[in-house]
């Protein structure tokens, strides 16, 4: 009889025993991802579009239910930066997506952070700290790139204006040196003025316009955002001759890009730069190693640089990019509307919807990522101490023309 009872014992023991591992087990499976999205500011046409896409990404299928997601904005104080970040930290995050304001300020908290195992990926801008994962086309040669571009299409003489981004920022020192590397190695091309337009296409505009009146025959305008704006103050000012031009991708200067009008006066144009769509696919990337599906061999992934000249200009018929379309109709969006928010081949489950209100496309599903393509070490930009390629100055995507004579 006593057997019987410790037997009975021992089996119920046992019973509660494996009741408990199951539902230890149930609530593992129920336990959420802890993410959270760090942005530097709001209310840019830029910024908000990056933040959308994540946004409407973190809310499509399988992400809505792998994950509890929260943004918070920090605004433009570094300190206020550092301070959210330790806050998130503090209150169990698994992993952060954030547009960083400084390559090195933030590099304390987010090492604690990831001692703290806490995942890092930032987008567009970069940091220093090794364990941070930076996404990132500052090293995609954007300066190199268009600079030759404009210079191939003057034939190695022009008056040119450059319209820097802001100043003090890795992106505008980057791809300022890159592009004055190339304009110099032509003594034809002359830079007649120049100004920080602060990737503002009113701002922009107004600086075009009172360099126009100074410089009434300038050939070509260098920018990275304000383009747009730039190619305004050209119409109006100077509407029956206009410039070659090399900048953004926001949706009516694509569009102008590809009119025979304006091409019979003169435009010629390249759009490019970075792209908000950047921070969506940085979102991707970060939850395929969250969820353990990706194991990365760098902190430095590069994003496609986006490079679409007036040939390649296909209108959508959809609210969806495609590999075969890269532009919408005038009446479909703002002529702001900044193109490269969307990515029909690495993003494709975001529409239109996503990227202007941050809602998911209905009857989307997450895609896998195709192979990514690792980022060359710029010191004191994505990392501390690596030693500069050699060739980083030089254009990797367009073939330079001999030097005239």
């Amino acid at each position: 009889m006593a057997r019987k009872l410790i037997l009975c014992c021992l089996c119920a023991a046992i019973m509660a025993a494996g009741l408990l591992a199951f539902q230890d087990n149930a609530q593992a499976e129920q336990k959420k991802y802890k993410v959270y999205l760090n942005m530097s500011y709001s209310g840019n046409t830029w910024q908000g579009a990056a933040a959308n896409g994540i946004k409407a990404l973190a809310a499509t299928p399988p992400y809505d239910k792998l994950i509890d997601f929260k943004t918070v904005i920090s605004g433009t104080d570094v300190q206020r930066q550092i301070s959210d970040l330790q806050s998130m930290i503090a209150a169990g995050a698994d992993a952060v997506i954030l547009y960083p304001l400084s390559p090195t300020a933030l590099n304390r908290v987010l090492k604690y952070g990831c001692q703290k195992g806490v995942l890092f990926f930032t987008y567009d801008s970069t940091v220093t700290e090794p364990c941070v994962t930076n996404v990132s086309n500052i090293t995609a040669r954007y300066g190199a790139n268009s600079a030759q571009w404009m210079v191939n299409q003057l034939g190695g003489k022009g008056e040119i204006v450059i319209n820097h981004g802001v100043a003090g920022t890795t992106v505008t020192k980057t791809y300022d040196e890159q592009a004055m590397y190339i304009f110099k190695k032509y003594p034809g091309i002359k830079i007649v003025a120049d100004f920080y337009g602060n990737w503002n296409d009113a701002t922009s505009q107004e600086e075009v316009s009172k360099i126009l009146a100074a410089h009434p025959n300038i050939d070509g305008i260098w920018t990275v955002d304000g383009t747009y704006g730039s190619l305004q103050a050209v119409m109006k000012n100077r509407p029956n001759r206009l410039v070659v031009i090399a900048g953004q991708s926001n949706n009516e200067y694509r569009l102008l890009m590809a009119d025979p009008e304006c091409q019979a006066k003169g435009l010629k144009g390249i759009s490019s730069s970075a792209a908000p769509a950047v921070g969506s696919y940085a979102f991707k990337l970060m939850m395929e190693v969250l969820s353990g599906q990706k194991k990365l061999t760098s902190n430095n992934v590069e994003y496609p640089l986006p490079w679409v000249e007036a040939k390649d200009v296909h209108v959508c018929s959809g609210d969806q990019f495609t590999e075969t379309c890269n532009v919408f109709p005038r009446d479909k969006v703002p002529p702001l509307f900044i193109d490269t928010s969307l990515d029909g081949k690495l993003i494709p489950e975001l529409s239109l919807a996503g990227v202007q209100s941050g809602k998911p496309t209905p009857g989307a599903t997450i895609s896998p990522l195709p192979p990514i393509k690792y980022a060359d070490g710029l010191p004191g930009i994505n990392c501390p101490d690596c030693t500069w390629p050699k060739d980083w100055k030089e254009p990797n995507l367009v073939k330079p023309i001999p030097v005239p004579n």
